[in-house]
């Protein structure tokens, strides 16, 4: 088949088609549901962070609209297995059962007519608590003698993992070891829209339908039918519009089977909105990780072997489907980045602690790791006397060794590290900018630093089943049909977040069979009207659904070929498609004659057409199960006040490679989105908790997210290496962004303070903590008069 290439399809820069709904507000959220008869539902949180509840009472003449644990019969709690050996089961109940385990554990949910009235509801309910042993920390958690929060485990340990691999030899040999002991803080993830449900009782289907705000529509159709113990048939879950998600959005919560039980029992509507403080002390938690790290390395930096010791504070239960573990898994595995290393050694410990449970947010421990490992790239560089761009470049994996299998078993598919490396080095004008003073003109101390990770997107069955999580992604599916009026409608079970999945999908679906993109329809994500899918997650979105579509679209367009070329009294090799119709030399017709043909005036067929007719579902994941992998260098230009300890990004440039980009403002947009998240990780956001397990930060006052006055003006360059093993040689690209500014700007920061032999190892580099590096640092030989 041939057509020509009319720039709507793979590759073009085509603006969003969502984007119209909602920049003049038609956008249709969870908020925005109204339904008659609907009531509002509020939770009463647990206020301490480890008690034994000893009395609940209802207020009197309420006791219809208050309801504790017991009330909810035959709800199972939120249980999620692991195949792992050694891994420890925790069970997350909808409402507290006797015990809470953190700060903002739902204990009652009250229901009222509004939600002003349903928290009034909430102030009337007595609950009792007997406070015991609070553990606040990783650390605090392992202790031989530390208070135990699930007793059956006999410790603190969700799991603890090892690998080890040549690291004996190396260690006793090798000419330069560094050590570095690093953290990185807990965060929360603040999409724009928080979770929030509508769920009602269809009288005239026989279903539960759950307008949720999830990326995981299918996924948690299965989880709600197992913890209501009803059929999944008779589960729809409809999700409108969603706001954001980055992690947050794809598992089951107890808010939810608490509300769908409400719907199941009273056959009304019900519908529970997130507020930011639920959101910032209970509902998002991630990334507090601590790394103990030694590298080996011959005299010129290059890399030896990595000894690892990584511990997460997962807090009290694993979440659904992701188990707790899933973060510590994704660090070992991930540590060694994207350099070639031959020998290597890591523990990880999962660590149960009394704060919320840990959600997987974008990039899944991989700023963590990449944090980690390019600080250690840093510390290499100055131990041997050599530019850290330079030790980066002999180490990184080589192009001319693509695709090439690590330490790990992680199968880098293709690409040019080194080569995004040198560009990004050029981009931020290195070399001129080395030859400049130390300060500027303000007495500020000058710094730039590198970071270059991969970005594991769209993998598939082997890889999860390994984590062992309980559900395991397979093929994504697809379907496509040409109307009778020959417009094309696509439909998959992912969901859209935000990450543009309607314009792609249907720039996928044109490139195929070239109907105007704007007689293209993507339905995503109902659970009524959609293949199966596991949903949008760890960058696999445009891979799997976008492969699932191509297939079921070409399939259609074999059968538009056939029976447009039986109309033009052709062979179907002489039919092309161009300029939105079917040409056969001067001669054509459109999309709506071929969908007339089938669907209305079946007599204009021939008897030996194709009755598979003109719609088709098709399956796909790509041919390697371990993803295909993008990669990207960052380099950020920093200014350090020594005085405030207050960071000024100057420069910021991103060299990235997601494989054929099917929209580069698609890609832009989430690069740029992920790298301004990456630098409130970097700079400002932090989820504290006392010694109590009492959450420190529980407004925006107290919780800092980078705005436009903080965020730089970002310059991407692209590099387009195809995969071999994906449909079209796309990448995933919608968590990489976020993975590496951390690094880059703190190995900036750390760059800025050499002539005070300052060094930060803590995320956020908040001036306090760049204020305590320098009152830290050894005393250096007297500084060059640079400004």
């Amino acid at each position: 088949m041939t057509h020509d290439n009319d720039g709507e399809g793979i590759g073009a820069r085509v603006p969003r088609k969502e984007d119209d709904r909602h920049l003049h507000g038609r956008g249709q959220f969870t908020g925005d549901i109204r339904l008659p008869g609907m009531r509002e539902v509020a939770f009463l949180r647990s206020p301490v962070a480890h008690a034994l509840i000893t009395r609940q009472s209802k207020p009197q003449g309420y006791e219809d609209s208050v309801f504790f644990h017991g009330d909810l019969a035959g709800v199972l709690p939120i249980t999620t297995r692991s195949s792992i050996p050694g891994y420890k089961v925790s069970d997350y109940p909808a409402l507290a059962t006797g015990r809470v385990r953190f700060v903002g554990e739902l204990v009652a949910m009250c229901v009222a007519s509004n939600r002003a009235a349903a928290e009034d509801l909430c102030e009337l309910v007595d609950v009792d608590y007997d406070e015991l042993p609070v553990i606040a920390s990783s650390t605090a958690g392992r202790q031989r003698d530390a208070a135990l929060l699930h007793r059956e485990w006999g410790d603190n340990l969700f799991l603890e993992t090892s690998f080890d691999r040549g690291m004996d030899s190396v260690a006793k040999t090798a000419p330069v070891a560094v050590e570095l002991d690093l953290s990185t803080a807990r965060q929360v993830m603040h999409p724009m829209e928080g979770k929030g449900l509508v769920v009602w009782w269809d009288h005239r289907a026989g279903q539960l339908v759950v307008h949720t705000s999830t990326q995981v529509p299918h996924l948690i159709r299965i989880g709600l039918a197992e913890c209501l113990g009803i059929p999944q048939a008779i589960v729809r879950v409809a999700p409108p519009d969603v706001g954001g998600g980055f992690g947050y959005k794809c598992m089951l919560m107890p808010e939810e089977i608490a509300v769908a039980w409400l719907a199941l029992t009273q056959k009304q509507p019900f519908r529970w909105i997130e507020d930011r403080r639920e959101h910032l002390t209970a509902g998002a938690n991630a990334r507090q990780h601590e790394y103990k790290l030694k590298a080996y390395a011959d005299e010129r930096g290059r890399l030896l072997g990595l000894d690892a010791e990584v511990a997460v504070d997962c807090g009290a239960y694993s979440v659904w489907p992701f188990s707790a573990c899933l973060e510590a898994a994704q660090a070992g595995g991930n540590l060694p980045g994207p350099y070639d290393l031959k020998s290597y050694r890591c523990k990880t410990y999962s660590v149960a602690t009394n704060k919320p449970p840990f959600a997987p947010y974008r990039g899944v421990a991989r700023p963590g790791v990449c944090f980690a490992i390019e600080l250690t790239i840093d510390a290499i560089a100055k131990a041997v006397g050599r530019e850290a761009w330079e030790v980066r470049m002999e180490n990184l994996v080589a192009a001319a060794a693509m695709p090439y299998t690590n330490i790990t078993n992680k199968h880098y598919d293709s690409g040019d590290y080194p080569a995004s490396l040198l560009e990004v080095k050029r981009m931020i004008d290195f070399d001129a900018r080395r030859k400049l003073p130390a300060r500027d003109e303000k007495g500020r101390y000058l710094g730039i630093g590198f970071a270059t990770y991969t970005e594991q997107s769209a993998h598939g069955t082997k890889v999860f089943a390994a984590w062992g999580l309980p559900l395991v992604p397979g093929f994504d599916q697809a379907h496509v049909k040409l109307t009778p009026d020959g417009a094309l409608e696509v439909k998959a079970g992912i969901h859209t977040i935000g990450q543009g999945l309607e314009t792609t999908l249907a720039q996928v679906a044109h490139e195929m069979t070239r109907v105007p993109l704007k007689d293209i329809r993507v339905t995503l994500g109902d659970t009524a009207n959609t293949p199966f899918s596991t949903g949008a997650y760890a960058s696999r979105g445009i891979v799997m659904t976008g492969g699932a579509v191509s297939r079921a679209a070409d399939m259609v367009a074999v059968r538009i070929k056939a029976i447009a070329a039986h109309l033009l009294q052709v062979k179907a090799d002489d039919v092309t498609f161009r300029e939105g119709r079917i040409f056969a030399g001067a001669a054509s017709v459109s999309y709506a004659d071929v969908g007339r043909a089938w669907y209305i005036r079946p007599d204009e067929l021939p008897d030996n057409v194709d009755r598979s007719g003109l719609e088709a579902t098709a399956a796909y994941k790509p041919e390697t199960d371990n993803g295909v992998f993008s990669y990207a260098s960052h380099a950020a230009y920093v200014a350090v006040d020594a005085q405030t300890g207050l960071v000024e990004i100057l420069d910021y440039a991103i060299v990235e490679d997601c494989g054929r980009m099917v929209n580069p403002m698609v890609v832009e947009g989430q690069t740029f989105g992920g790298a301004a998240q990456g630098v409130g990780t970097a700079l400002f956001e932090e989820s504290p908790y006392d010694d109590n397990g009492q959450p420190l930060a529980s407004t925006l006052i107290d919780y800092l997210l980078p705005g436009p006055t903080e965020l730089p003006r970002f310059r991407i360059h692209h590099m387009e290496t195809l995969s071999p093993y994906s449909a079209h040689g796309v990448k995933g690209v919608g968590e990489g962004g976020a993975i590496a500014p951390s690094a880059a700007i703190v190995n900036a920061i750390n760059d800025a303070l050499s002539p005070l032999n300052a060094v930060l190892r803590d995320i956020p580099a908040t001036p306090e903590r760049i204020l305590h590096a320098i009152a830290a640092a050894k005393p250096s030989a007297p500084e060059k008069d640079a400004a």
